[in-house]
């Protein structure tokens, strides 16, 4: 359950289990709605909750708003399917309440009747979940029951039954474990899991923690924890705990991470101590006495490496030895760069360690420009908004002069003015309209920052060029408090009278903008640079790089130097931010014969996709099998995704296996059995076809918006290949499989909708080795999604998509590189899972 800046708090129902979720039934025939996955019929869902098996229905509870389309007033939501495929929507199960909303927990069934809830003969359904306290933020764990499967719940009169006083304390996961309940909970800013025991639910015992461990760049929320049969045998039990953390996964953002171990009763040990040695190599530079024959610009490195947290810096991990380079000289004010002299790349590889802030390079950015002006058409400067008119209450009566209370450092203005609509918090909205100018230059110059939301979103948080009564240009922020420069190309419209809209409609996080020094100008203003980052340099250009991740742990990282073996480089540490984490840490530059690895890539993750978090499984399915379900989303963009009345989905029910794959024990997945029975008419079948180079159609019988496509290719001489589907004019979402890295890979750069998040469009990866020259896919296509199982299920890749309906719909193969091979592939069109 993320925890997240609470707005918008509404007073719930009093009796539970009786509060109506929609006023009208959806058609669910909308552009994007699920035909396979779950949706509520309309509303804001994230994490799963409460999975329970009970009286021959599964029990599906979630994350809920009952009130609206965003995040906030979480409550549980319910629904129920006998075969974990077709699902029916519950009313509310937990609402939220003038004291607390109801965030992630787990449900079991009592069937001792510890709690007394129930008796043994009629055991009572109880939910175990956090309560987040609307007064001061401050978490705990609760519980409610239920004596009638579920339908309505009563509140315990005890509640917290387990209270630390701390607000990073949730998303328990209970079990009945060697005679006692047990609790899985996470301690999520110090990257922990808990354990707890109990023997009626109410009074609970500390067991022993678990962490920090594996990835951490994030906080870690909804642990799990089970046992599993290594490879189906009996006598060989591994209990595995999955943990998700948000951000810092895999493919960038919210994922889900796992260990294998064992479990006592008491203490989980993983088999992996989390240990790491990098390859051995040629020290470039240590930082152990000084900078050596680095030179320096600037102040923030100072004259020597640190040998510990500068003054007002949090403290530092990770340092080799006891030097390293820190630009945090002075704060996150200081600017500069620290440069190495010019050396012979001989290796293929050079690894390092880095920390700091998360600012990447910027190709495109300017580093010492002055924009061009023509026209000031607004500075914000002398204390009022002059002839601008402003709606509602977020711009006040006078542009700020900084940063307002309760928002992070605000930097990047121009003067002493400034719009920024975060007056009294995100919470508040309006408008801030231009009067009507000439457009009498050919670009439109200012600077933005705040929240990403763009026009096209529900609640946006933007500005807006208006001609003739039409939005014909519009910029939103990058969830950023630092203003950057954006630029219009406006010769089209030369002439034209027009008005500028600063539009602030949003009430969640990152829900405001900020905005200054709108010019028109006979050039346009490139942004600036506010990168923090280690640049590899060949022939002037910037050919390698790589950044923090808003952390003062320094991790490794490696430049595949393969392609500029024997040419001259130079390593460029740079710091040109002076907003928040704006420094940059690193030590440790070694050329090697092999790439080091960051703790993310040495991670196990349950999906390398962006779109699976918050798993948890089913703790007591009637077959012994443990199957698990988890949110397709990604906190990155959860709050922008095109779709209403519903947002978010979940994937579908997976059953989990232990399998050795090569020398290790791994988590392995594949889509429960019963989904087959969506399956409609004949297959399409593809045996034995050469690919060659290009990409060719599986004709109109193989086009469809859900698709269940099971195939195996054989590589040949390819160096990639594999399967485009939602394909059409200007769109496809490819599958595919890169043989040089022995990677499968998902690429949405040009699925469809891509534009509602900059974090949106990506290329997904998870190491997978073929078998004796194969490769074989499942691949679960639905209307905003691709689920794709790799091998035996040990890569799996999960990602939303939207593309257009208008735009197509076809399935192609593909080569690159050379030709491939269709052992066999078959092709299913999915019916709908509503009954």
């Amino acid at each position: 359950m993320r925890r997240r800046r609470l707005v918008s708090l509404l007073t719930a129902a009093v009796l539970l289990g009786a509060v109506p979720n929609a006023h009208a039934e959806p058609s669910f025939t909308e552009p994007h709605r699920p035909q396979f996955h779950y949706t509520p019929a309309k509303n804001w869902m994230n994490d799963p909750n409460g999975l329970v098996y009970h009286e021959g229905e599964y029990h599906l509870f979630y994350q809920y708003n009952p009130d609206g389309n965003s995040w906030g007033d979480m409550s549980w939501g319910h629904a129920v399917s006998r075969d974990l495929v077709h699902w029916r929507e519950l009313p509310l199960a937990l609402p939220h309440d003038d004291t607390e909303m109801v965030f992630s927990g787990s449900a079991v069934v009592d069937h001792g009747n510890t709690s007394g809830f129930g008796t043994p003969e009629d055991p009572a359904l109880v939910a175990i979940y956090t309560t987040h306290s609307k007064a001061d933020g401050r978490q705990a764990q609760s519980l409610a029951y239920s004596t009638d499967n579920g339908r309505t719940w009563t509140k315990h009169a005890g509640n917290p039954v387990l209270d630390i006083g701390s607000r990073e304390f949730r998303d328990p996961k209970v079990q009945w474990q060697a005679g006692r309940w047990l609790m899985a909970v996470a301690l999520s800013t110090e990257h922990k899991v808990g354990f707890y025991s109990s023997p009626d639910l109410k009074t609970w015992a500390h067991l022993s923690d678990f962490g920090p461990q594996g990835a951490v760049g994030g906080v870690w929320e909804c642990p799990d924890l089970f046992p599993l049969r290594v490879d189906g045998d009996p006598r060989k039990t591994k209990w595995v705990l999955v943990v998700s953390i948000n951000p810092g996964g895999i493919a960038g953002g919210s994922a889900a991470q796992y260990f294998v171990g064992d479990f006592d009763g008491t203490r989980f040990t993983p088999d992996d101590d989390g240990s790491y040695t990098p390859p051995a190599g040629v020290v470039v530079q240590d930082f152990e006495s000084s900078y050596g024959g680095w030179t320096t610009t600037g102040t923030a490195f100072g004259d020597a490496p640190a040998t510990g947290p500068l003054p007002g810096q949090l403290p530092v991990g990770g340092v080799e030895g006891t030097g390293y380079a820190n630009s945090f000289h002075g704060g996150d004010g200081a600017t500069g760069t620290l440069t190495s002299p010019p050396f012979t790349v001989d290796q293929p590889y050079l690894n390092f360690k880095i920390g700091g802030g998360r600012h990447p390079h910027d190709p495109a950015a300017a580093t010492e420009e002055t924009p061009p002006v023509r026209q000031v058409l607004a500075d914000f400067e002398g204390g009022s908004y002059g002839t601008w008119t402003a709606t509602g209450e977020a711009f006040g009566t006078a542009p700020a002069t900084g940063t307002l209370p309760g928002q992070m450092e605000v930097s990047g203005w121009q003067g002493g003015g400034l719009v920024n609509t975060f007056l009294r918090g995100d919470a508040t909205t309006g408008t801030l309209t231009s009067p009507e100018f000439t457009i009498s230059a050919p670009y439109l110059n200012f600077l933005i920052g705040g929240g990403h939301h763009p026009v096209t979103s529900e609640a946006p948080t933007a500005v807006r060029l208006v001609v003739d009564g039409q939005v014909v240009r519009s910029a939103t922020g990058k969830d950023s408090e630092a203003l950057n420069w954006a630029s219009w190309d406006v010769r089209d419209l030369a002439g034209k009278g027009a008005r500028l809209e600063v539009v602030d409609q949003n009430t969640g996080g990152w829900g405001h903008v900020l905005v200054d020094h709108v010019v028109l100008a006979d050039a346009p203003a490139k942004p600036r640079s506010t990168e923090t980052s280690v640049n590899l340099v060949v022939d002037g250009k910037v050919v390698r790089t790589a950044t923090g991740a808003d952390r003062e742990t320094l991790d490794w990282a490696s430049f595949d130097l393969r392609e500029h073996l024997g040419r001259q480089a130079r390593i460029s540490v740079v710091d040109r931010n002076t907003a928040g984490w704006g420094h940059v840490l690193a030590d440790r530059f070694t050329l090697a014969g092999a790439p080091a690895k960051s703790g993310v890539e040495r991670a196990d993750w349950v999906d390398f996709g962006k779109d699976y978090y918050a798993p948890v499984s089913w703790e007591n399915a009637p077959d012994g099998k443990r199957y698990a379900i988890g949110w397709m989303n990604n906190w990155q963009y959860a709050g922008n995704t095109p779709t209403s009345p519903w947002r978010s989905a979940q994937s579908v029910v997976r059953q989990l296996e232990l399998r050795t794959v090569g020398d290790e024990v791994r988590l392995v997945q594949k889509p429960v059995r019963a989904l087959d029975r969506l399956h409609q008419g004949a297959p399409v079948i593809v045996h034995g076809s050469t690919v060659r180079e290009g990409s060719r159609s599986l004709g109109r019988r193989a086009e469809g918006q859900a698709l269940d496509i099971e195939a195996t290719f054989s590589a040949r001489d390819a160096e990639r290949f594999g399967l485009k589907v939602h394909s059409g004019p200007g769109q496809e979402t490819v599958i595919g499989y890169d043989t040089n890295r022995g990677e499968l890979y998902v690429d949405r750069t040009r699925s469809g909708r891509v534009d509602f998040s900059p974090d949106f469009p990506a290329v997904q990866r998870a190491p997978l080795a073929a078998v004796n020259g194969k490769v074989a896919l499942r691949v679960l296509v639905d209307r905003s999604s691709v689920e794709v199982f790799g091998g035996t299920g040990q890569a799996v890749i999960t990602s939303l998509v939207f593309p257009d309906p208008a735009a197509g719909d076809g399935v192609e193969v593909f080569a690159e590189g050379g030709d491939a091979r269709i052992d066999r592939l078959t092709a299913w069109h999915w019916g709908s899972s509503r009954r």
